[in-house]
């Protein structure tokens, strides 16, 4: 376990940006991840756990308190079922299930962060959700004080949500637990239109899982979402807003106010999202809105690929980049009546 005073967070996030830490720990094995997590509750210090960074905002100001950077290893493969450490590297664990010949993460090849995020955040991408291949989630119960071990049933999963972002004081991930699929190097079936069209196939046809993979990491890397350090569209948080989910009423509003700026024979991008709700773009919204790719003049500005990311061109600092963020969302809502919401968890700031 290594312990640092006074230390730079920003080369820990992928923006690369945020003031420092008043102490960091980097922690290689569960028993020191919840020895300091203990620790701090116990001294009332403020807590900030840190993976691999690429879902946080962090303030000029950095963080009053201790940020506790899990680097722990395990990848565990027992015929279909996997067990990853929460410090594995995400992208690297999904190569090698599709190495062993396994479905059901493929698609969510490219993705950056640790596998201990997954879950939190309820990643997903081209049609895959981990929240379908989950089956535990082993976490360090801060409120009881105890290791436990949370069937998928008991995670709350929804779009980009769960249980562990609902109450982010009181779970702290330590392993994660999936059920994948033997198809004998095929892919699950490609659910997602815009990789269906790519690979040539119909939605709901299979694949070899490795061309799917590398289909995928293509597609992010066109769009500025596969970590490059030389490229400062990667220079981000991926998709910085989650794609609005509204109600029927509030849909129907939304079209009317599209049609009204942008002619009646517009059709924005709806899809169902269960209990009589749709989900529409963010992406969309935001170029319709005005914030076409590029946007800015300022070293914080939209990605020159993909209108979903903001982007640290190099010199920005946060305020630089909740500025641009706060203009989008404004502007989208005066636009089109709908709020966007932020991604990434932001740490001493607030849009």
């Amino acid at each position: 376990m290594q312990e640092l005073h006074d230390a730079p967070l920003a080369p820990l996030t992928t923006f690369r940006l945020g003031g420092p830490a008043t102490r960091l720990v980097t922690a290689t094995t569960d028993d020191e991840v919840i020895a300091t997590v203990r620790e701090a509750d116990a001294a009332g210090t403020p807590l900030l756990v840190i993976g691999g960074g690429s879902n946080l905002v962090i303030g000029d100001k950095g963080f009053d308190g201790t940020a506790l950077r899990i680097a722990t290893t395990g990848f565990r493969l027992d015929g279909t079922s996997l067990e990853l450490a929460a410090g594995e590297v995400w992208t690297d664990a999904v190569a090698r299930t599709v190495e062993a010949g396994l479905a059901g993460i493929e698609c969510l090849a490219g993705i950056p962060g640790s596998a201990g995020a997954t879950p939190i955040q309820n990643v997903g991408a081209y049609g895959q959700e981990v929240s379908s291949v989950i089956t535990e989630v082993v976490a360090y119960d801060r409120r009881a004080d105890e290791t436990v071990t949370l069937p998928a049933a008991a995670c709350d999963f929804s779009y980009r949500h769960s249980r562990f972002k609902q109450h982010p004081d009181r779970f702290v991930v330590l392993r994660v637990r999936f059920a994948l699929e033997d198809a004998d190097g095929m892919s699950a079936p490609i659910k997602y239109p815009e990789t269906a069209r790519t690979l040539g196939v119909e939605a709901g046809d299979r694949v070899p899982a490795a061309v799917a993979r590398e289909t995928v990491l293509k597609l992010r890397a066109g769009k500025g979402m596969v970590l490059d350090p030389e490229d400062h569209d990667t220079w981000s948080a991926g998709s910085f807003f989650t794609n609005p989910i509204l109600s029927d009423q509030e849909y129907a509003a939304f079209l009317a106010r599209a049609q009204e700026r942008l002619g009646a024979e517009v059709t924005p991008p709806a899809f169902p999202a269960g209990d009589g709700r749709t989900k529409t773009s963010a992406a969309w919204l935001i170029d319709k809105a005005g914030f076409t790719k590029g946007y800015g003049t300022g070293p914080a500005r939209i990605s020159t690929k993909h209108t979903l990311a903001l982007t640290n061109r190099g010199e920005a600092t946060t305020e630089d980049l909740l500025a641009l963020a706060r203009e989008v969302v404004a502007g989208v809502r005066e636009a089109f009546g709908v709020t966007l919401v932020n991604e990434p968890v932001t740490v001493g700031v607030t849009l």
